[in-house]
């Protein structure tokens, strides 16, 4: 999947529209406590800047369900913009009308400009074609570079590419479209995908598309009870979503897929708990499955240690609590150190990069998408709307 890119439009004093996604967490006091997001859309706003541009940029932030609501404004992303790339960011007190228009107006080349939060109006969500058309009136030419937001058919992101002759990615994504599909369509092998997280229903689509090409598949999370239970095992009060269980019997024959042989059981879900190691088919009743045990580390281990490809999406343990991380922190080592040896190794955002940062092994990894639910939807197989409207590369 090629698309064109921002290098391929001549934006010398043009007005660049570019929908980033600064949907970054805010503490209770309003300040930014992750700035990855922000840090991640930096090399295509420094690039418009180097190459006299005007930087128009469009973000959501929360969900303010089409209501203003100050809680979830931009202003200070606006500040930490200002910080990282050493200059004023000019901010639109919304992200259409006059002001916004004038505001703009007066920009010149070299300038940044950060609208308002779209999700203040709810024909941003709605993906109304009057609202996108406000959108596109601002700028003279449209980047993407928010694959996170790429699955949602929104007005930034999907309808307002019927404005532009040539809708382009920016870099950050085309990097998330280029390894992404390297692991779901021309992976070097032995090719290893983890897949772990809470819920099967959320992984069994990626499961599905990823098990014809890949050597082994290692399952880890709550989704792994579905699987011990339709063995015929007991799993004691660990996650179960019943409504999976045949669907989990039909994949118990597939050579490929790995389940664990041990797990750490507790009797709460608690720093407090008490805990335990057991085979898989020995779990205690009133007990819950929270992390893959020794044994299979080891074992999972030895078969990451050989890969030339690995695909990660979702935790292998409740990693949130210290006694509960320890399966998610080794599988994160020996993922390293497979890449320190070649693998390329690519990892679905949200919790799973969570966790790596827990463990400080984010940098240790090829690439870990910013993206949760789109990346997984990418692996499924999916048309993401938001890549689909933008131009191909011929």
């Amino acid at each position: 999947m090629k698309k064109l890119t921002i290098r391929d439009l001549d934006i010398k004093n043009k007005k660049v529209l570019v929908r980033v996604d600064f949907n970054v967490p805010l503490s209770s006091a309003g300040e930014i406590s992750d700035d990855n997001r922000i840090r991640a859309a930096l090399p295509t706003i420094e690039y418009i800047i180097r190459e006299n541009g005007i930087t128009i940029l469009m973000s959501h932030l929360g969900k303010p369900k089409g209501k203003l609501d100050m809680k979830y404004s931009l202003k200070p992303v606006a500040k930490r913009l200002s910080e990282l790339i050493n200059r004023e960011v000019l901010f639109a007190d919304d992200c259409i009308g006059s002001i916004v228009e004038n505001l703009i107006q007066q920009a010149k080349p070299g300038d940044v400009v950060l609208l308002e939060n779209l999700r203040f109006h709810a024909e941003e969500e709605k993906n109304n074609p009057d609202f996108a058309k406000s959108l596109a009136m601002l700028g003279d030419l449209y980047v993407n570079d928010a694959f996170a937001t790429a699955h949602r058919a929104h007005a930034s992101t999907e309808g307002i590419t019927k404005f532009f002759k040539t809708p382009v990615a920016g870099f950050l994504m085309e990097k998330e479209i280029d390894y992404l599909s390297y692991v779901a369509e021309s992976p070097k092998h032995p090719y290893v995908a983890i897949i772990g997280g809470s819920k099967i229903t959320d992984k069994l689509g990626v499961i599905k598309n990823l098990l014809p090409k890949v050597d082994y598949l290692l399952l880890g999370g709550g989704l792994i009870f579905n699987f011990i239970k339709a063995q015929g095992y007991e799993i004691g009060s660990s996650i179960f979503e019943p409504e999976m269980l045949a669907e989990a019997k039909s994949l118990l024959s597939e050579k490929k897929i790995k389940l664990p042989i041990d797990i750490v059981i507790a009797d709460k879900i608690d720093a407090s708990a008490n805990t335990k190691i057991v085979n898989t088919n020995a779990i205690l009743l009133g007990w819950s499955g929270v992390d893959i045990g020794p044994e299979t580390i080891k074992s999972y281990s030895e078969i990451i240690k050989n890969a030339k490809t690995i695909a990660w999406a979702g935790p292998i343990g409740i990693f949130e609590i210290d006694k509960f991380a320890n399966g998610s922190k080794e599988i994160g080592l020996a993922v390293a150190d497979a890449t320190s040896a070649g693998a390329t190794s690519v990892v679905g955002g949200g919790d799973t990069g969570s966790a790596l940062k827990k463990f400080g092994l984010k940098n240790k990894m090829s690439f870990v998408s910013t993206a949760g639910s789109a990346s997984l939807e990418f692996l499924e197989g999916k048309e993401l709307p938001g890549i689909t409207a933008l131009k191909d590369k011929v």
